[in-house]
């Protein structure tokens, strides 16, 4: 099945408070190349509660938000990224019981024509907000810098904004010295663990929510997945964002660079922890951004060589993304009392799945995704089984 392009809704109404122009950066090219093998870049942010949000106020508030990050309301101009009033973000409304089944959670988001950005407002029992992004304009934190925004306009409170122009050359000069690093090694990959057979090209999405918050979330993962490895091996993405070399810019850009981390059969959380905080110690998300993409990517070098995989075997057994502690009250209004916050991860050509975490009081929200095909989902669930008991038994 493919997923449908993005439906007419009715969008927001005013433009930008001011003229915004940003230089596609290097990071953004590759989601660019990695959009073009025909696999959706989206960042879907969902907020869940009681109470209600209206509609008109919702817009109203996505106007005042987009004026103050205006990088969620851009289109491609030839090497730039240009605000522009007919891509401010629109809504549409979903119906109570949309499942993540639904269009609405698959279709693409078209960079050149717009928009960027949508929401989808969902009334019923629960109030769900769904707001998605490109990944090619935007990263997690850059899209929680508006969402944080659009309630502060609910609540009737002026935006901080994120209107800087800056791309990743900013913040590598930021972090200078910056040592060189290796270039991980190319590997042909390894056997897929997530059900085997044709996938039908759309998303398949688990949650799990585990009471339990313990320190070193991301490597616990990696070593609960390393449990279920069908080789000796694998490999491990973890994101990093590079506005830690400068916390003073606030920026909407696609500002995530990568980890890349080996992985061993039945892995220690220990050596993978260590392993990360070596690799931030040594800045080595900025070294790979030194690297000449198209001769030095350890998963796939051309476009080709991408949709050559054919999802028996996998370069990357797994991403996993960690957006930290999550304060509901920044998502409260009169109205509306939040109550969950978690992500739909999206699907990347060369990584099996993609795992997702935050932390919510006293709890870890877990979604992992995956092709949707035979055998998947009891397999995915035996993941995050796994990766559930390593959180309580750490906790």
């Amino acid at each position: 099945m493919t997923p449908p392009t993005a439906a007419p809704a009715e969008a927001v109404a005013e433009a930008p408070a001011r003229a915004y122009t940003r230089r596609i950066s290097q990071i953004e090219r590759g989601y660019l190349n990695a959009n073009a093998t025909g696999t959706a870049q989206l960042i879907q942010m969902v907020i869940e509660g009681t109470g209600r949000l209206d509609r008109a106020e919702l817009a109203d508030a996505v106007r005042k938000s987009t004026a103050a990050n205006p990088g969620l309301a851009v289109r491609r101009k030839g090497a730039n990224w240009r605000a522009d009033d007919a891509a401010l973000p629109p809504i549409t409304e979903l119906p109570a019981d949309a499942d993540f089944t639904h269009p609405f959670f698959h279709r693409d988001l078209d960079v050149v024509a717009g928009p960027v950005c949508e929401l989808g407002l969902a009334t019923g029992p629960v109030t769900r907000l769904v707001v998605r992004a490109s990944h090619i304009v935007t990263d997690g934190r850059g899209l929680r810098y508006w969402i944080e925004d659009l309630f502060r306009a609910l609540r009737g409170e002026d935006p901080v904004g994120a209107a800087a122009t800056v791309d990743d050359t900013h913040f590598r000069a930021a972090a200078a010295p910056v040592p060189a690093a290796p270039v991980p090694p190319r590997v042909p990959g390894w056997p897929a663990i997530l059900g085997q057979g044709p996938a039908d090209g759309t998303a398949l999405w688990l949650r799990r929510s585990v009471a339990a918050t313990p320190s070193a979330a991301t490597a616990r993962i990696g070593a609960a997945v390393s449990e279920l490895l069908a080789a000796d091996a694998g490999r491990l993405i973890v994101p990093v964002d590079l506005r830690r070399h400068d916390p003073a810019v606030r920026s909407t850009a696609n500002l995530t660079s990568q980890l890349v981390l080996d992985l061993h059969r039945e892995d220690r959380w220990n050596r993978l922890h260590s392993q990360l905080l070596a690799a931030m110690l040594r800045k080595r998300e900025v070294a790979a951004l030194e690297r000449d993409f198209l001769r030095n990517n350890p998963f796939a070098n051309s476009l080709r060589e991408a949709q050559e995989l054919d999802g028996s075997r996998f370069p990357c057994t797994a991403i996993l993304t960690d957006h930290g502690r999550i304060d509901p009250e920044l998502y409260r209004t009169e109205d509306f009392c939040p109550t969950e916050y978690y992500t739909l991860p999206m699907l990347v050509p060369y990584a099996e799945m993609f795992l997702s975490t935050c932390r919510i009081g006293d709890r870890t929200e877990l979604t992992l995704s995956c092709r949707n095909r035979p055998d998947a989902r009891p397999a995915a669930e035996a993941v995050l089984d796994r990766i559930e008991h390593a959180l309580l038994a750490a906790d």
